[in-house]
């Protein structure tokens, strides 16, 4: 699995064959034939510029709700690293708005609640409880305990796959539940994030909340993926894995988790394989059991074995 045309120079890091599954929480699936590590967002432009536009690419951020299937992932795989990590807050008046963050793609959601918080900047509590970069919450419309990045983007700075730097604003995200109308090949490099006046002890204590209630009721020390199903329309996903006799079901090492059944486990030895048929299997017996069509929301990649 190599790219036969010569890649562009890059003042990046680039690596063949690169394992991904020590970068993915589920810690299982095939390697990226190429990986990329961009130095800074021109290096980005002008890789994706010069590459081949047949080749593929395809961002990966902390690796959370993600399955790598065991065969690998072809083409480019992009990780934005600690040069794509900033956050910075943004001064009233400046840009005609305030209460906000401008936060790198590479940055982790929980860090910029921490910087909302220290800032005085409430509504953006619920990042607290997103176990992915902005970036990826950004291209997901991630959302947690009651409130979703739609509720809080201004805009978002995205290289397209042509290497062109292009702010996409709120109303051209074509937002729905679990999913935005960005460009193929698109690469989320930062976000404006807009919130409201806050009392910092008060958005600390809702901070608190969310880590506290996580915490009891997920499986956030295991080998997991995050939700793993969409919540249909009326219904809660892991009410219904769970009426549907899922709670526990195992496929090899894969396991539906005794904690919270939306949640699939890695107890050790499981391949992407066997994450992904079980999930299948949960789907299948929901379905029969209650009639509801359960969507993965957990992004499932590459090729199999």
């Amino acid at each position: 699995m190599t790219v036969a045309t010569a890649l562009p120079e890059t003042r990046g890091k680039l690596t063949a064959e690169a394992p991904l599954a020590p970068l993915v929480w589920f810690k299982s699936g095939g390697p990226a034939e190429w990986l990329f590590a961009p130095k800074d967002v021109d290096d980005l432009q002008q890789f994706l510029r010069d590459l081949d536009p047949t080749i593929p690419v395809w961002p990966l951020g902390l690796g959370s709700n993600l399955i790598i299937r065991d065969g690998g992932k072809r083409g480019v795989t992009i990780r934005l690293g600690k040069a794509f990590a900033g956050i910075e807050t943004v001064g009233k008046g400046r840009f005609g708005i305030d209460n906000a963050l401008i936060c790198g793609a590479g940055a982790p959601g929980i860090s910029a609640a921490s910087m909302a918080r220290d800032h005085g900047i409430a509504g953006m509590e619920f990042l607290r409880g997103i176990p992915g970069t902005i970036g990826g919450a950004v291209r997901m419309n991630a959302g947690a305990y009651g409130r979703e990045v739609c509720d809080i983007l201004e805009s978002a700075d995205v290289v397209l796959r042509t290497g062109e730097l292009k702010t996409i604003a709120l109303a051209d995200m074509g937002y729905t539940y679990r999913h935005s109308e960005l460009p193929e090949g698109a690469i989320v490099v930062s976000a404006t994030l807009r919130g409201t006046d806050g009392d910092p002890e008060i958005i600390g204590a809702e901070m608190k909340r969310i880590a506290d209630e996580r915490e009891a009721s997920q499986p956030l020390r295991s080998k997991t993926g995050g939700s793993t199903f969409k919540n249909p329309d009326g219904h809660k996903a892991w009410q219904l894995v769970d009426e549907a006799g899922c709670r526990g079901l195992q496929i090899g090492q894969a396991q539906v988790s005794e904690k919270h059944c939306n949640f699939l486990l890695n107890l050790g030895g499981a391949t992407s394989s066997d994450i992904e048929a079980l999930g299948e299997e949960v789907r299948r017996r929901v379905k029969e059991h209650s009639g509801v069509d359960l969507q993965w929301e957990i992004q499932r990649v590459g090729d199999e074995v």
